[in-house]
This record gives structure tokens, C-alpha cells and sequence, in this order.
């Protein structure tokens, strides 16, 4: 289309002198010698991330910077936007993910997205570099001592700031929080020791989290919020009898659960994927212990809708109403949603319409998931036709509506007209954001139009308030692995570190797998050794595709080693 322009193929990258190399022995050797995890530089002759792997396959290329005539994509408007969390593929999303603040009946909004405008610059900028030093740190000792040349002023603001951002890694986390408690200027609070409980559920620390909350009540800082992320850390990490063991522990520590923590409680077993226990627990605690309002159906409803299954939601909006409460638009939104999931279009379109002649105004919420389920089926004129009409309704669009035409376009393969809409969310002042540009990389991806995708990665970059996140990285990384392309992978995994983005587990999955599949076996254990660092537990099937490369390689030692490292990161809880 002539969007961007395209330049040659960036410079190769020498090739890796080997695997394993005689050094391997003697390597062993050390392992063996070792009581603590194997550090990074120990486990291998791993040289720069990108000296290691073959440059073939696909020409990459850079860009000139364009003015706006050139490309409409470059010129954005000042404001910035926090991330919708609305996604342009065929999965849709609960109401409370794409307008959580219309939602007012959800028990439990989950979300690490901070608005950049309500933080001090100081305080972001000190994040950042704090995150930047940490990262770049993966022992206690190590960190503490990068940290101590950080000139920075520890308040309590920048602690919660820095634990949220290291959510994903709860072992750097625990070492920032060590380190930040000797500082001047520290002072404990509730939103730093929930920060903390939350990182360090993710890895599954919760005999360390339980010293937390005895810690945090001895200082009077224990509140139900903190009951509420436990619960939630041992519902995802499917420990269902401990979550709602935690729910029922408030009471030993002075808390009487009220209907909001039942609530609650349901809320956040549906939303970890277990609505058949919420169910049951509201079947056997409804009337007996808490009398249901109309928040607890609803949450009933959303669980049932995201697991598919209309016939259990129908019941549960059967008793909804057999108990006196009309479903208000929230509830239809929720119903309308699991249609849509279901795909069933046309149910969706005649349940909007009963709510319209019921006088229930529909929400911007529910044009969105018209649009983005319509679009998704590429009945691209009945989405264009609900934009219009949420237009004509009075609302101004948003920018989780405007992503959902996005996304409508480009199912459709109709990119040209993608970009004409996110021009138009420009000149509107309605964002575009980072998950406006991860729609269309999707779909480029799909396509395998990886040049054009690596060019929309490379301007957001540089455009204020849709710089690549995690999920953006993801994407990027993915999509050079699957390519063949790991010097690329391996160089916009360097870009992301410096940036003080910390990989996720899938990250560290895709890329490891792809050099196994690739037999950079140096690199590959590399990369494990630093999840294992992180207190990132591998996934099982990844770590059974590297153990088996090991082995096919005759690595059998450090195979043993690897899985005797991973046995005592499963096993040994970390020390507070």
C-alpha cells in the first residue's frame, strides 16, 4: 500500500561457534559444586543474545521517520490513554473488561494498568530505573547492592509503583521489598504489602504470604482487600479449598464476612475458570449465611457466559427473576456477551432489541460487543451499522468502540480502511493505544505480513501512549520465532529488557522452544536458567522439549541438573 517505507535487510549476526563447547565438563563440574540455583552466566557459553543464531529467512527492515501526509499513522495527539482491554480476535470479553467503570455490579476489578497522568513524572521515571537495575540483577545480594548506587528517594508511592511493576517476578520483588525497608523515606503500608502479596502469590510463595498478613496485622495494615488477593492467587493457582479456606479464615483475624465477600468470593472463583464450585458455594451459602442481591447473579451470570454455557446461564436468569430482580443493562450486556461467545449473532441482535422496547438504554458496552463479535463472523455491515448507532444514541465513541471497528476491518482483511479509522482516532483525540496497534499486528501476523508488522511494532516505539507493553512484546517475539527468525527474537527481547519490561512466562516459553527446535541448546538453558531465577515456574511442556534436546544431545548431566534446580524451585518456599 506504500504505508511505510521499506529499506534492506539489517546487518547479519555472526553464527554461534557451538554448543556446548569443551568448557561443558568442567561446567558440570561447577553445577555439582553448587547449592543454590545456577546462576545465568554459569550455565553455559552464552554469548550476546543475538551473536548466537543464524540471520536467514526474512529480510528485515528499518524505516526513515515520515511526515503525516506520508503515513497517518505518525502524528498522534498528546493525550494518552490507558490500554483498553478489549482484544480484536475471536474471543469476547466479559463487560467488566471492556468498560469496567460503566460495571458497577462487578465484584473484583483485576487490572495492573496505571494511568501515566496521575503519576508524578519523578516518582515514574525513579520506577523505571528502579525496574531497569532489578532487572538487570538476579541474585538478593546482587540487587541490593545495584540498589544501593540508585539515587533515588524512597517514598511510599514509588514502592507500591516499583512492586507492581516486578507483579510478574515475585523473587525480585521480595529482594525490592527487602532493600526498600532499610531506605529513609520507607514507610509500610497496605497498597505496598498487597503489591508484594500479589507478586509473590503469582510464583506461589504462600507461607511467605501468610508471614505477610501476620506481619501487616501486628501493624494494623490487614484489610479484607488483602483476603480478597489471596483468595484470588490460590484460585488461579487451582487450590480451591485453600481459596475459600482464606475466605472463611477473615473471621480468626476480627473480620465478619459480609455479602461483598461473598460476593466476592464467587466473583473470583468464576473469573479463575471454577464457576461450578461458585455455584456451588452460592447454592449451599445463599439464605443460610447471605441473603443474594442482584451483584451476586450477575456475577453467575458473566462466570456461566464465559464458560459457553447458555443453558446454566438461562437458569440462573430464570431465578434471577423468579427472585424479584429485573435484569438491568449490565445483566443484559452480560447475556448478550455470552451469545456472542456462543456465536449466536442473531440471538444477541433480538436480545438488544426486547432491551431497547424495555426502555433499557443499551451501554456503549454492549454496541462494543456487537461490533467486535459481528465483526469477528465478518458481517463487517451489521458492525458498521451498530457503530452508527451507538453514534446516533448519543454516545461519544471510545476508544474499546473504536477497537472494536478496528478489529472489524481487519477481519475482513480491509487494513487499508483500519488505518483510515485509527487516523480518525487521532484527529478526534480518541487515543489511538497499544492495544489499538496489537489488533492490527494480530491480524498482519496472521496474514504473514511480517515486514509490514515489524514496522507498525517499530512506530509504536516511538509514538507517545502506544508504546509496546508486555502483551505488545509478546506478539513481536512470537511472530519472529515462529519465522525462524531468533536473531530478531532475541533482539527485541533485548529492546524490551532495556525498556525495564520483564518477560512473562510465555515469553520465556516461546522463546526457549524455538531454540531448542533451532538446537541452540547453550542459549535455550540460558533463558531456563533465568525463569528459574525470576521464580518463573517453566511450564511442563516446555520444560519436557528441552530435557528431551538435552538428552538427544547425550547432555544427560545437565538435564539432571536442570530438573534437580527446578524440583527445589517447586519444593523450597523463599525465605522472607
Amino acid at each position: 500500500m506504500g504505508f511505510f517505507r521499506l529499506f534492506n535487510r539489517l546487518p547479519k549476526t555472526g553464527e554461534h561457534s557451538g554448543i556446548f563447547s569443551d568448557k561443558t565438563a568442567k561446567l558440570i563440574l561447577r553445577l555439582r559444586s553448587l547449592s543454590s540455583p545456577i546462576s545465568s552466566h554459569e550455565m553455559g557459553s552464552c554469548r550476546s543474545h543475538s551473536s548466537s543464531v543464524k540471520p536467514n529467512k526474512i529480510p528485515i527492515f528499518v524505516h526513515e521517520p515520515m511526515s503525516p501526509n506520508e503515513n497517518p499513522l505518525w502524528v498522534l495527539s498528546n493525550h494518552r490513554h490507558n490500554p483498553s482491554l478489549l482484544l480484536g480476535y475471536r474471543i469476547f470479553l466479559s463487560p467488566r473488561s471492556i468498560h469496567g467503570g460503566l460495571i458497577k455490579t462487578q465484584a473484583l476489578v483485576e487490572s495492573n494498568d496505571e494511568n501515566p497522568d496521575s503519576v508524578n513524572k519523578g516518582i515514574a521515571e525513579d520506577t523505571e530505573n528502579l525496574c531497569k537495575i532489578v532487572s538487570n540483577h538476579h541474585t538478593s545480594y546482587n540487587i541490593e547492592s545495584a540498589l544501593d548506587h540508585a539515587t533515588v528517594k524512597v517514598s511510599p508511592e514509588l514502592v507500591v509503583d516499583v512492586l507492581k511493576k516486578l507483579s510478574n517476578t515475585g523473587v525480585l520483588a521480595l529482594s525490592f521489598f527487602k532493600w526498600a525497608e532499610k531506605q529513609e523515606g520507607f514507610k509500610y503500608t497496605t497498597d505496598s504489602y498487597n503489591a508484594l502479596i500479589e507478586a509473590l502469590g503469582k510464583i506461589k510463595q504462600f507461607k511467605l504470604i501468610w508471614g505477610l498478613v501476620s506481619s501487616m496485622k501486628s501493624k494494623g495494615l490487614l484489610t479484607k482487600e488483602t483476603f480478597g488477593l489471596i483468595t484470588r492467587r490460590y484460585a488461579r493457582a487451582r487450590k480451591i479449598k485453600e481459596a475459600i479456606g482464606t475466605f472463611e479464615t477473615m473471621e480468626k483475624f476480627g473480620m465478619k464476612p459480609e455479602l461483598s465477600d461473598f460476593n466476592r468470593l464467587i466473583d473470583i472463583l468464576s473469573k479463575s475458570r471454577h464457576v461450578e464450585k461458585a455455584q456451588e458455594v452460592f447454592d449451599k451459602m445463599k439464605k443460610r449465611r447471605f441473603t443474594p442481591d442482584l451483584k451476586t447473579y450477575t456475577i453467575l451470570l458473566e462466570g456461566w457466559g464465559q464458560e459457553q454455557s447458555v443453558l446454566r446461564l438461562k437458569e440462573v436468569y430464570r431465578e434471577m427473576m423468579d427472585e424479584g430482580f429485573e435484569p438491568d443493562v449490565v445483566n443484559y450486556g452480560i447475556v448478550i456477551n455470552a451469545y456472542c461467545k456462543s456465536r449466536k449473532y442473531d440471538e444477541a441482535i433480538e436480545l438488544f432489541h426486547e432491551m431497547e422496547a424495555k426502555n433499557c438504554k443499551p451501554s456503549p458496552h454492549i454496541y462494543c460487543t456487537l461490533i467486535n463479535g459481528l465483526g469477528s463472523e465478518k458481517r463487517l455491515n451489521e458492525a458498521l451499522e451498530f457503530f452508527e448507532r451507538s453514534k446516533a444514541s448519543g454516545f461519544v465513541p471510545e476508544i474499546p468502540t473504536y477497537n472494536a471497528v478496528v478489529g472489524s476491518y481487519c477481519w475482513s482483511m480491509r487494513l487499508y480502511d483500519a488505518y483510515r479509522v485509527v487516523d480518525e482516532m487521532r484527529k478526534c483525540g480518541i487515543g489511538p493505544n497499544s492495544r489499538t496497534y496489537d489488533i492490527i499486528l494480530h491480524h498482519l501476523i496472521k496474514a504473514r505480513r511480517t515486514k509490514e508488522a515489524y514496522s507498525v511494532f517499530q512506530r509504536m516505539c516511538g509514538e507517545p501512549g502506544c508504546e509496546p507493553n508486555l502483551s505488545t512484546y509478546t506478539i513481536i517475539v512470537r511472530m519472529f520465532c515462529n519465522e525462524e527468525r531468533l536473531d530478531m527474537a532475541l533482539r527485541v527481547w533485548d529492546e524490551m529488557k532495556a525498556k525495564g519490561v520483564l518477560p512473562s512466562m510465555h515469553m520465556f516459553s516461546a522463546l526457549i522452544n524455538s531454540l531448542c527446535s533451532e538446537n541452540k541448546l547453550d542459549d535455550a538453558c540460558k533463558f531456563f536458567q533465568d525463569m528459574l531465577d525470576l521464580g518463573i515456574r517453566p511450564p511442563g511442556q516446555m520444560y519436557s522439549n528441552l530435557k528431551q534436546a538435552l538428552l538427544d544431545e547425550g547432555k544427560n548431566d545437565i538435564a539432571q541438573i536442570l530438573g534437580e534446580k527446578l524440583d527445589k524451585l517447586r519444593k523450597t518456599p523463599l525465605v522472607g
